[in-house]
Order: C-alpha cells, then structure tokens, then sequence
C-alpha cells in the first residue's frame, strides 16, 4: 500500500521507497534523499493525521515521533505494511 491512500487515521509501517515517476519537478535520486533524511525508513511508524481541503493535499503524517507535511504525489512513493 502506498501512504497517498491511506485515510485520516490509518497508520503502517514503512516498507520502503519507490520513487519512479512521483517526484514531480524534483529528480528520483533527491526525492529518494530527501524521504530518507525526512524519517522514512524501513520500520518506521506512519499514522496520517490531516489533509488539506482542497485536493487532500498536503497530508500531515505522524512519523514516529515527529509530524511531517508532505504532497500527496511524495507520499505516493512511501511504501507502507498496514498496521493493526
């Protein structure tokens, strides 16, 4: 499952990355970068916590003990494990 999807609420786990074709105006290596020295790693805890009005976009994700915004189209290439 990819975190763009999940609902408000929904938490997982992430499982890794897939950048290909979500960066948008950004390159595949510096979006990959960029997740990465955000928190997104392997194992770490998601949980969405709101989206904007507009297009749900951004999302403000929960992630560990952080809070983080992001595009929706950047949360595209997190890939999640659901969580109970």
């Amino acid at each position: 499952m990819r975190l763009s999807v999940l609902e408000i609420g929904g938490k997982g786990i992430v499982c890794g990355l897939d950048v290909s074709g979500h960066g948008g105006d950004v390159e595949e290596a510096e979006l990959e970068r960029r997740l990465l020295e955000m928190g997104f790693v392997e194992g770490a805890a998601v949980q969405v916590l709101h989206e904007g009005l507009f297009g749900r976009d951004p999302i403000a994700v929960k992630l560990d003990d952080m809070r983080v915004a992001l595009r929706r189209r950047e949360a595209d290439a997190i890939l999640l494990e659901t969580a109970p």
